[in-house]
């Protein structure tokens, strides 16, 4: 299946929440922090409001899953999972790295996937077995084959969670031709494009991750969390070009 439909639908539905965001925040915005010290803004709970409505019209049957709280089991197997506003800080701060994520997944595993930048006019889309695109363009993840030759994309390193990784991340980073780090979102998408060639978030949800692991296997490029898995539901992620994932895994004591 190419899942066509559910494809198009997000990419719309994806688009329409940025421009909602945008009308919001140029009224004036202000942020609240949510119990895990994130913050949160109405332009984030209204997306998400959005975004469920269009996917109860359009796929009553479907479950749906939400950062801001959205929770809805559905009776197909299939759910969405929608994470609003994906760079909160950013979108804030009115950086223009924040997207709207919308994932389909069916046994645990992402069927469609977009991430759409408003700021940055760029949209990026994939489906299981149909490939990973920015604006209509095939995404392939880069050929490069050696740490010394990559760009690592380190993300939280000033959270709790990425306190046991630090001495490994900066090894890596001290090995790796160059180091960035855009926001977890822009990152990943820009692995996908080949880019960048490594990327490690210490703390991070479904939501953020599953647009996003579609996108970048789609593109050729290896997902896989600290504990080995293909999971998405670790609390923690890593991405990275072929040609580097064993120098990953053991610069992460990966076996």
């Amino acid at each position: 299946m190419t899942y066509n439909l559910e494809l198009e639908f997000a990419r719309r539905i994806a688009v329409e929440a940025g421009e909602n965001a945008k009308r919001l925040r140029a009224g004036g915005i202000s942020a609240e922090i949510k119990p895990d010290d994130s913050p949160v803004t109405i332009a984030d709970k209204d997306n998400e409001r959005l975004i469920r409505e269009a996917i109860e019209r359009e796929f009553p049957g479907d479950g749906v899953l939400g950062e801001e709280g959205s929770s809805k089991p559905g009776t197909s197997g299939r759910r969405w999972i929608i994470d609003p506003i994906d760079g909160t800080r950013d979108f804030v701060r009115d950086n223009r790295f924040w997207c709207v994520l919308v994932a389909l997944e069916e046994a645990d595993e992402s069927l469609a996937g977009v991430a759409h930048f408003p700021m940055l006019a760029e949209t990026y889309w994939a489906s299981r077995g149909g490939g990973s695109y920015r604006n209509g363009e095939r995404l392939h993840v880069s050929a490069v084959a050696s740490i010394e030759s990559a760009v690592f994309c380190p993300n939280g390193l000033q959270l709790a969670q990425a306190a046991p990784h630090l001495p490994r991340v900066m090894d890596l980073m001290q090995r790796c031709w160059a180091v960035r780090s855009y926001g977890g979102a822009l990152d990943g998408c820009m692995l996908a494009a080949g880019k960048t060639d490594v990327w490690f978030e210490p703390k991070v949800e479904v939501w953020d991750l599953s647009a996003l692991k579609l996108i970048i296997e789609e593109a050729g490029g290896l997902f896989f969390a600290l504990d080995g898995s293909r999971r998405i539901d670790r609390k923690n992620a890593i991405a990275c070009a072929p040609g580097v994932g064993n120098a990953v895994r053991q610069a992460f004591g990966i076996v």
